[in-house]
């Protein structure tokens, strides 16, 4: 379960999660806003949900590959970053933790988090999506009267509107 927790750090602690049906412009969406919320001075993690497990820690054949096929949980560490790949899964307080400091944290999928959620949309809508989603970031070939009523709708183009949607609803999460 997600920590709701008072501070008076200066960083914000904010999540809030993103999902809808592939293609739909999810990820294209969490680049765009955090793009924007860096380029604000905010600190913004995101975390990507990977159903399928297709993601891969490293090129076949190279070191850090060769070591995760150990089985080992490999931390492989430059000047400028640390890739961890762990061989079970963690929780999403672990994940937190392990950031740090941030102001805003964005999270593609993982429905069952008891987060605010943006579900994305383009060309067509699936229902399926609404009974977990606080808003709907769509565009104009969705037609709104199709979105009920007590779902928010906002702009799939106007990043700077979703973000504002963030700031007022997002889940304090340290």
């Amino acid at each position: 379960m997600i920590k709701d927790e008072s501070s008076n750090s200066k960083f914000k602690y904010l999540a809030v999660a993103f999902t809808g049906p592939s293609n739909s412009g999810k990820t294209t969406l969490v680049v765009k806003i955090a793009n924007i919320l860096q380029d604000t001075g905010n600190k913004v993690c995101i975390v990507k949900h990977d159903p399928k497990d297709k993601a891969r820690f490293d090129h076949t054949g190279k070191d850090s590959d060769k070591f995760s096929q150990t089985g080992s949980d490999v931390a492989v560490i430059s000047p400028n970053r640390t890739t961890l790949f762990k061989k079970n899964k963690s929780t999403i307080d672990e994940i937190i933790e392990l950031f740090g400091e941030f102001d805003y944290i964005l999270i593609e999928g993982l429905k069952t988090l008891p987060l605010p959620r943006i579900a994305v949309f383009r060309n067509k809508l699936d229902f399926s999506y609404f009974k977990v989603s606080n808003a709907i970031a769509r565009d104009e070939s969705i037609n709104d009267i199709d979105i009920p009523n007590n779902i928010v709708k906002l702009d799939l183009n106007n990043p700077e509107e979703i973000i504002m949607w963030i700031d007022q609803n997002a889940k304090r999460v340290k």
